[in-house]
């Protein structure tokens, strides 16, 4: 439930970048928008990603000698944020980033990085038709597209199958649905099978690991709210307080560890269950024998209907891009269906399409343990685009972290304050 709270004028003023004037080189966005030529881009470092960026550009190259694509892997950094972040102060970001994370999205278009998809004839109407009805989640504040909302990896509860068995519950079908169930599974699961914990999320204080714990059983509860609506917390309302509580008893009961695990504790038999996205087929397969059911709810909304977390990344256009007209005709070419085919082959991770199983049929045919990922697909939750959008994650995970995990302070007096504080970030431009 929302709490009524008058906002301040400043929220709903447009702040427009400076740097959006122009791409540092002279040239006007006008100009930029309409020149065609070479462009850079930036991929991920995983073997998959590499793999699939290295085809989607060679294929790009061969009809479009005069508008040639140099590609390369991110530079390395404390974070692909940071990096991307120090590439737009020095104004020398590449044209695309196939890598950009919805939460920094805010932080880039504030520091004037990011050129709106909106201002490229039919661009919106790409993004929609591709996304479906999911697109909406990833406008900003004045109702562009500064990302193009590019693959997700739902996230799913995944059980180690041979661990619940020695525990004495069914691998084919266990009871998970229930917050009372759950707890029920976990104790046993400790106690029987032969684990230090039922499942280990990372309890470190990083401002994404609620992506792995509290947001994607948020998600569920709420029937798909985002941590901040119209300018309002929602977590801190009856269903954040009980997806707080459940993962408070799951670390007051030892079901969850509070230290941090030093590798993959699922991977390594030290945990029965881990919150993963479709990934997990490539990265556990042969070293675990796994089933994925959907996240618990309080009462267990059916598998159909839950909503999780998207976990997505999309693709940002940089205002540094001297030939835009190019860098939008790149980035159409890599999310239409025959690209997005080779992303689904070669890494296993969900393109945002609406259509998703029905265009790829004869890839969930042969493997039907991608089908429960690509229908969450569907139901998947995105971080809100607010201002101030990491501050938020921040603020939320401290106290989050302070009551829920390490039991030092009241979980209902801790998101209440965090909420009021995030309101305060979401608020200033």
């Amino acid at each position: 439930m929302k709490r009524a709270r008058a906002l301040p004028l400043a929220a709903a003023l447009l702040v427009l970048p400076l740097a959006a004037c122009g791409t540092g080189s002279g040239q006007s966005s006008d100009e930029a928008a309409k020149s065609r030529g070479p462009i850079k881009i930036w991929y991920a470092n995983n073997p998959e990603e590499i793999a699939w960026a290295e085809q989607m550009v060679k294929a790009w190259n061969a009809d479009h000698p005069d508008q040639k694509v140099t590609a390369q892997e991110i530079p390395a950094g404390k974070s692909s944020e940071e990096v991307i972040g120090a590439a737009i102060t020095a104004g020398n970001a590449p044209c695309l980033v196939f890598n950009t994370a919805p939460a920094a999205v805010p932080k880039f278009h504030k520091q004037g990085g990011l050129v709106p998809l909106n201002d490229f004839p039919g661009a919106a109407e790409h993004i929609e038709k591709r996304s479906g009805a999911l697109a909406g989640q990833y406008t900003s504040e004045d109702g562009k597209y500064y990302q193009l909302p590019w693959k997700s990896n739902p996230v799913m509860i995944s059980y180690n199958k041979k661990v619940f068995e020695k525990a004495g519950l069914d691998p084919s079908g266990p009871r998970l649905a229930t917050y009372d169930d759950f707890h029920a599974a976990s104790k046993k699961l400790v106690e029987d099978g032969g684990v230090k914990a039922a499942i280990w999320p990372a309890p470190s204080s990083e401002f994404f690991q609620p992506w792995f714990d509290f947001y994607p059983l948020f998600a569920a509860e709420s029937g798909g709210s985002q941590l901040i609506e119209d300018g309002e917390a929602t977590f801190d309302g009856p269903e954040g307080r009980r997806v707080a509580d459940f993962w408070h008893t799951m670390y007051a009961e030892g079901y969850s560890q509070k230290e941090k695990y030093n590798g993959d504790a699922f991977a390594d038999g030290e945990a029965a269950m881990t919150i993963a996205g479709p990934w997990a087929l490539k990265v556990y397969d042969g070293k675990v024998d796994f089933g994925t059911v959907p996240v618990p709810t309080s009462k267990g909304v059916p598998a159909e209907r839950t909503r999780t977390f998207s976990d997505a990344k999309s693709v940002g256009m940089y205002t540094s891009c001297q030939n835009r007209a190019t860098a939008w005709d790149v980035l159409k070419f890599a999310t239409g269906e025959q690209q997005d085919g080779k992303l689904l082959e070669l890494t296993g991770q969900m393109p945002v399409r609406e259509d998703l199983t029905t265009a790829y049929a004869d890839f969930f045919e042969k493997r039907p343990q991608y089908t429960p990922y690509a229908e969450a697909a569907s139901r998947t939750v995105e971080v809100p685009s607010v201002p101030n959008s990491i501050t938020v994650w921040q603020t939320f995970r401290d106290a989050y972290s302070r009551s829920v995990i390490f039991g030092k302070e009241d979980p209902s007096d801790a998101l209440r304050k965090a909420a009021d504080e995030a309101e305060k970030l979401a608020a200033r431009q």
